[in-house]
């Protein structure tokens, strides 16, 4: 109990003075998997043993923040970059739903939502909250980083940057204010349905190996 309200502490306090990134890949039916990194620069006082005792990057207390009946953590990594002087923590994990996530402590201001849109479409939504000052006044320095990656056609989105069904949201914490919604609407790919890219895949392929076998001939 004490340690998971020091690591719950440490998170409110450094906040401010981590770089986030979080990606997730959808699957039709809202499921999916998520990685998320974050990391810190350390100044000559801290210690890798400080953060490593009390949460922030110790792999125990990570793994029960991410762990529910609707996850299951795939990987846990913590190291320190000497080049830099940074303390990294990357953690990998799968969800039965995205929404579901609402029940960890760590997204419990996340507000995420998969909800049905128009006919054969789907609204999802994360509230990313307010950052913490924390350590420092300099939040132009650090960032936070949204990837996601959806199985099905884009119809609207607020993100900034896309690449094909691939959208992201990336901010300085100076520039997130009272708070920032990632808001994408999409039609899912039916279970039969197959992506026209697929076809044209597969023909680019096929003639490719007709024009082979052709010149083999000759």
């Amino acid at each position: 109990m004490k340690k998971a309200f020091i690591f719950i502490l440490l998170t409110v306090l450094f906040g401010g003075c981590l770089n986030y990134y979080q990606e997730v890949k959808f699957n039709i039916d809202g499921s999916g998997k998520m990685v998320v990194k974050y990391w810190m620069k350390l100044s000559a006082e801290d210690t890798t043993s400080f953060f490593e005792q009390y949460g922030i990057f110790n792999k125990d207390s990570i793994r029960n923040e991410y762990s529910s009946k609707y996850t299951k953590v795939e990987s846990i990594k913590v190291y320190a970059d000497s080049t830099d002087t940074t303390m990294h923590a990357e953690i990998a994990f799968s969800f039965s739903s995205i929404d579901s996530l609402n029940h960890l402590k760590r997204f419990s201001q996340s507000s995420f939502s998969f909800a049905d849109g128009a006919s054969g479409q789907k609204i999802f939504t994360q509230f990313i909250p307010p950052m913490s000052v924390g350590l420092t006044s300099d939040t132009t320095s650090y960032t936070v980083t949204y990837k996601y990656v959806f199985p099905g056609e884009i119809i609207t989105h607020n993100a900034p940057y896309v690449d094909g069904h691939t959208l992201m949201w990336k901010y300085k914490q100076s520039e997130i204010g009272q708070g920032k919604t990632i808001s994408v609407t999409f039609r899912p790919y039916k279970l039969n349905e197959t992506p026209a890219w697929i076809y044209f895949l597969c023909g680019f392929v096929l003639v490719l190996v007709i024009s082979f076998l052709f010149k083999k001939k000759k």
